[in-house]
């Protein structure tokens, strides 16, 4: 009797990838003819997915039959790509990225200070996944400038804000502050964000005590360094120093975001430092940005008094992002005092292509909200920049650990914290049917410094949770599949 029911259980599993009979029809959407690439199971042949129910329902040789076929005939089918660092968390956002192939969204950097409400607003609005951070940033504003409602990270240009970003919290302010973030963790929150270079009132010890919080909700803390700059001591390679040394103290799990903005020339070393890390036993890891610039508000402290010094650039190469002219000293006081976003060109090629070639470097876009037409196009090509640009043409790393960098490790980063991440970044009868198809041969970015609202190429298919969002390259109308991906909401 046992025997006999080993031999069911092995043909049941061997009947979901079946051609013929039961098993193969009913399936919502099928895919068929494509080269499937899983970077878990470390799959890379041409085979056909069933999707039901918005999951994997079968990967298989044989033919299959569904309500809807997508004929993936020379192309890649591959998990559908994790951004988790995304400022913009808007409908116009989230159609970029799903051209750019993303099927998940998350602001985990800046985070936001509450994140009940954060849900509540995207819940049936979206066209792909989202995710949020309790976030130190808009938390800390929220207790020392004793504000109220949207406190993050572009929205800081009160004087109240900017003072109480350069200020040290006093032991009643340090004591509300654990106690909203700990109410994020319980609400939900993926992760804890940290921007330590936004509030350099922060203490060294306050920086510990949020790192001990994260830890005790097993939460990795996606951090922004506190330095980013070119002079001892205040470069980058201080400043991770200081990350580390919270992370194991604490046992809080380390993300160190866009390491190539704040190591600059010394990025090799900060990557260094997190593979150190890791080797001897702390949960460390990073991500980078496919260009030479970042962007950010430029009323924030990163623009303090020297900031040409620490950076080692001038006012020319800084980008006022919404009209693309490039600021002089005039117009950087000016624009200073009224509060925007700029963008910043300071980050050496070989800096990214060392980020980008790294296999343990993940790829995320921190993209902007679109504030006008001239800003930074990372929000928009990130993903596909990898993909024909670094990938294809300069060769910099190949296609399987692209897509490693880009789906299983986010989702290995989270799944910890929230399980749901256990189910993304995998193609696997299971799994969720976040999906993106491309042309390998032909996706490429569009979107540039100049014209930066252009929607990627290349990318013909994206779905999510099994509801096709792009087809044959142009958006779906109407559909709103994405889902909250959060950690398990705690009474």
């Amino acid at each position: 009797m046992i025997l006999a029911g080993v031999l069911a259980a092995g043909a049941a599993v061997a009947c979901a990838g079946c051609g013929s009979g039961a098993a193969s029809s009913g399936f919502d959407v099928v895919i068929l003819h494509g080269r499937v690439m899983d970077p878990e199971s470390g799959l890379d042949a041409v085979r056909n997915v069933g999707i039901r129910g918005g999951k994997i329902a079968a990967i298989s040789e044989s033919a299959l039959t569904g309500r809807e076929t997508l004929d993936a005939t020379g192309l890649v089918v591959a998990p559908g790509f994790i951004d988790m660092h995304e400022h913009g968390q808007e409908p116009r956002n989230y159609e970029f990225q799903a051209r750019d192939g993303v099927t998940t969204s998350l602001e985990l950097e800046a985070g936001t200070d509450n994140v009940a409400q954060w849900y509540a607003e995207r819940e049936g609005k979206a066209l792909i996944n989202y995710g949020v951070s309790i976030g130190h940033i808009p938390v800390r504003t929220r207790v020392l400038a004793r504000m109220s409602g949207d406190t993050s990270l572009l929205s800081q240009n009160s004087s109240d804000a900017q003072a109480a970003s350069h200020r040290a919290a006093t032991p009643e302010e340090m004591a509300r502050m654990e106690e909203l973030m700990e109410t994020g963790f319980r609400q939900g929150a993926l992760a804890e964000g940290m921007g330590i270079n936004y509030t350099p009132g922060a203490t060294r010890w306050e920086i510990v005590e949020m790192f001990r919080i994260a830890a005790k909700y097993h939460a990795s803390v996606h951090v922004h360094l506190r330095y980013g700059g070119l002079i001892e001591p205040e470069t980058g390679l201080a400043a991770i120093e200081e990350v580390i040394a919270a992370a194991a103290a604490t046992g809080a799990p380390l993300h160190v975001v866009h390491i190539t903005s704040m190591g600059l020339k010394y990025t090799p070393e900060l990557i260094a430092m997190v593979e150190g890390a890791r080797q001897r036993g702390l949960d460390a890891t990073t991500e980078c940005y496919p260009y030479t610039a970042g962007s950010t508000a430029l009323q924030s402290a990163i623009f303090d008094p020297g900031w040409q010094e620490r950076m080692g650039i001038t006012f020319h190469d800084v980008q006022w992002a919404a009209t693309g002219e490039r600021l002089t000293a005039e117009t950087f006081e000016k624009y200073r005092k009224e509060g925007g976003v700029v963008i910043i060109h300071s980050i050496p090629e070989d800096a990214v292509r060392a980020a980008i070639g790294n296999p343990i470097v993940m790829v995320a876009s921190d993209g902007m909200p679109i504030t006008g037409p001239k800003v930074h196009p990372r929000g928009q090509a990130t993903f596909s920049r990898v993909l024909g640009h670094y990938v294809r043409e300069e060769k910099v790393l190949d296609l399987m650990t692209a897509l490693r960098k880009m789906t299983l490790l986010p989702a290995e980063r989270l799944e910890k914290r929230a399980p749901i991440f256990k189910e993304k970044g995998r193609l696997r009868a299971g799994a969720d049917a976040d999906i993106t198809v491309f042309d390998a041969n032909r996706v490429i970015d569009k979107a540039t410094f100049e014209d930066p609202l252009e929607y990627s190429a290349g990318i013909p298919y994206v779905l999510v949770n099994g509801v096709p969002v792009v087809k044959n390259g142009e958006l779906v109308k109407g559909v709103f599949p994405g889902r909250a991906a959060r950690a398990p909401v705690m009474q």
